[in-house]
């Protein structure tokens, strides 16, 4: 499905639930609706109030086969699923279903190796630096280590989602009515570089 989104990838705590949020509040502030599919079992679906988005519950089987249809008769929409970590098989169906895969990885060496894989597994995937350092020294040693690691995939990487303490209020169960404003255009700078490779305008 051209709309659906889906953050995937093999190892956990790389930022795929931050990133699928940080997202999808993106995508509000650009006037793009868009829902949220919770897909973890470990973790508890958040509530709407105060989002620019939808969060949804996907975590069983039936959930998300009646997410995915609504989904399509809505086409003014966006969908992203929030993968989980270690759960291959999950990783291969929601690849399949969607129009964009992401593939968020931080700046060390075991998420670079697992990444890679990853981007082998699924030819048409996106890498995303995720959390990515905003210190100058610490930045230059992380983009090194990806030139040195990952060179050969650089085409497909994505510009970074910069580490920002405030994107954990994404994550509570009821979010503050106003978001700092480095969260917001860290949000921004994410959704446009999706709607871009999903060729849809910047704004709805």
């Amino acid at each position: 499905m051209e709309r659906l989104i889906c953050v995937i990838g093999n190892k956990g705590g790389t930022g795929k639930t931050s990133i699928t949020h940080m997202l999808c509040h993106g995508l509000g502030l650009l006037g793009w609706p868009s829902i949220a599919v919770l897909t973890d079992g470990a973790r508890t679906p958040l509530s709407r109030e105060g989002r620019r988005y939808v969060p949804l519950d996907g975590r069983s089987p039936e959930a998300l086969d009646r997410i995915v249809p609504k989904l399509e008769s809505m086409p003014s929409w966006l969908g992203v699923i929030d993968g989980g970590g270690n759960r291959p098989d999950l990783d291969r169906r929601f690849y399949d279903m969607a129009g964009l895969a992401l593939l968020p990885f931080r700046d060390s060496h075991e998420d670079i190796r697992t990444v890679r894989a990853d981007l082998d597994a699924f030819p048409d995937a996106l890498g995303v630096p995720s959390q990515w350092p905003t210190n100058p020294w610490q930045q230059m040693a992380a983009e090194r280590t990806v030139d040195e690691l990952m060179a050969d995939y650089r085409p497909r990487l994505i510009e970074p989602v910069y580490a920002v303490s405030a994107s954990k209020l994404l994550l509570q169960t009821d979010v503050p009515a106003a978001l700092p404003t480095a969260l917001n255009n860290v949000c921004r700078a994410l959704a446009r570089q999706v709607l871009d490779r999903l060729d849809l305008p910047g704004e709805s």
